[in-house]
């Protein structure tokens, strides 16, 4: 596959997990709080999960180079929301909301990387 057809397949998967996400971080706050900053936190751990069980998968199955430039590269890319999340910390901070913007970096990075190593565990787990 040559350097074209990786960018676009990337740029497929980075479409469509954005898309998820919107739709996710959208939902997401009816279902369990009307607090904005739970959309993003979700969907940071959710993707953090996925990629963790991307990574098992993948280390095992090495020839399928295009599915994983497709999932963690563009899909899990797209689905995640890091840059989200930086923003809505920095608002809190300019808002004045420090402990809220404090548990709110913490929570979410002890979250996502605990996701993410659960996500590998279970997926070694079932090879």
């Amino acid at each position: 596959m040559n350097a074209i057809s990786r960018i676009l397949v990337v740029a497929l998967g980075g479409a469509f997990g954005s898309v998820f996400r919107y739709l996710l971080a959208a939902a997401i706050p009816g279902w369990i709080g009307r607090i904005y900053l739970w959309g993003t936190f979700s969907v940071n751990v959710a993707g953090s999960f996925l990629i963790g069980i991307a990574w098992a998968f993948f280390e095992r199955h090495t020839l399928l180079i295009n599915w994983k430039l497709f999932i963690i590269i563009g899909f899990l890319g797209g689905f995640t929301t890091y840059s989200s999340f930086s923003l809505e910390a920095i608002n809190l901070f300019k808002s004045g909301q420090w402990k809220i913007a404090a548990a709110y970096i913490t929570m979410t990075n002890i979250a996502a990387i605990a996701a993410a190593f659960t996500g590998y565990s279970v997926m070694k787990g079932w090879s």
